[in-house]
């Protein structure tokens, strides 16, 4: 496993460990809005909303992160 990898997942664990912990705390239930996605407003635990951010935000990342490698390219010797 190289340094980058292992740095990814520390900085994972250490994002995640934070929304734990906010969510744990904000054990209330919130309005949650937005209208560009959802006609009515969310009325659920802090925790639920926290997570569902969390969780769309980690998809994105993956989604992003997927395509970075590109293919080789084949130089001009090889041809």
């Amino acid at each position: 496993m190289n340094f980058k990898v292992l740095f990814r997942l520390l900085v994972f664990l250490a994002i995640f460990f934070v929304m734990l912990y906010i969510g744990m705390n904000n054990t209330e239930r919130i309005t949650f809005s937005f209208p560009m996605a959802f006609a009515k407003d969310i009325h659920t635990q802090a925790a639920f909303i926290f997570f569902g951010i969390f969780a769309v935000g980690v998809l994105g990342g993956a989604v992003l992160s997927a395509g970075s490698g590109g293919g080789k390219s084949r130089s001009s010797k090889e041809k």
